[in-house]
């Protein structure tokens, strides 16, 4: 009976492991494939077609690309900033300037997938946006700086054209979402 039991205990701790294995995978798995079905869009977007959706039950459209040539990176960035939005790929909030125009254009991104390589963004690294007419903005990076998810101050209004990276701190935090968010404030050449 003993034998039996400690087999069982042996199964189920295996089992959930992997369904954690599974769910950590499926993250990260999501996030890529955003990324292709969302360049696909965005070729659309390209090409003069209105607003195309990258799947067909999506709420949102490609608004931006977003390319940090020393770090390969290459994002494409959505309109908005719901937890649905930001599962597939960086989202651009509503109510603030349009990337790559002046003012302050800010884009949040979840720490672990599409935004996890903002912790090696230094002062000075380049940020190129290009915009659906096919005009692109060279951004460098000022500042970056921890704050609280309450600080409505990285949403204000600036002179010039900035672009203010946000995400959740800290960076490989076991524990979703938080109170304190990363901040990479970059401002147009």
């Amino acid at each position: 009976m003993r034998d039996r039991a400690q087999r069982f205990a042996v199964l189920a701790f295996a089992v959930v492991g992997l369904g954690c294995v599974a769910e950590a995978g499926s993250i990260h798995a999501k996030a890529w494939l955003g990324q292709q079905l969302i360049a696909d869009a965005w070729r659309r977007v390209q090409r003069g077609e209105a607003a195309p959706r990258p799947w067909p039950w999506a709420d949102t459209t490609p608004v931006a690309r977003l390319e940090v040539p020393a770090h390969g990176v290459e994002l494409f960035v959505l309109a908005g900033g719901s937890g649905r939005t930001l599962a597939w790929g960086p989202g651009h909030l509503a109510g603030t300037a349009p990337v790559g125009s002046p003012g302050n254009a800010v884009v949040g991104g979840h720490r672990d997938t599409h935004f996890a390589f903002l912790r090696d963004l230094s002062r000075g690294d380049e940020i190129v946006t290009e915009d659906a007419s096919g005009r692109r903005t060279v951004y460098r990076v000022k500042e970056s700086f921890i704050t609280h998810d309450r600080d409505m101050t990285v949403l204000a209004e600036t002179d010039g054209a900035q672009l203010t990276l946000v995400t959740c701190w800290p960076f490989d935090s076991p524990i979703p979402g938080g109170a304190q968010r990363y901040v990479v404030v970059a401002r147009a050449e």
